[in-house]
């Protein structure tokens, strides 16, 4: 008799927090577009993924939707890509950087540049 996981997780992997938020500047430093910058759009943490503006851009063949009054054609676009493959850069030093965290005087938890050591949240 094979054991069962207890919980709602069942054989799914632990989700990490993901370091990155919207809104962040982040460089690439795998794939393709490797050495691009761009700001985060949007953050998936389901599948641990962000889309970054002008990076990993696709085309998608769209068939047109008269009712909608959507146009067909090749649409070009930011596909997601997986957060391993981008690090936050640092907007005190500017350059590519790990995430450490540091706990403020007022006892919130802040993240800070590994490199500098300066607190990266607005």
């Amino acid at each position: 008799m094979a054991l069962r996981r207890i919980g709602a997780d069942r054989g799914r992997p632990r989700r990490l927090p993901m370091g990155v938020r919207q809104g962040d500047t982040v460089e690439v430093i795998s794939g393709k577009d490797r050495g691009k910058r761009g700001k985060i759009l949007r953050v998936i943490p389901k599948d641990n993924r962000v889309v970054v503006e002008g990076v990993n851009i696709v085309k998608r063949h769209v068939k047109a939707e008269p009712p909608r009054v959507m146009q067909g054609g090749i649409q070009e676009g930011p596909a997601p890509l997986h957060r391993s493959n981008v690090m936050l850069v640092c907007p005190h030093c500017h350059r590519p950087t790990r995430i450490g965290s540091a706990i403020l005087s007022d006892g919130r938890r802040a993240r800070k540049c590994v490199r500098c050591g300066e607190i990266v949240d607005r």
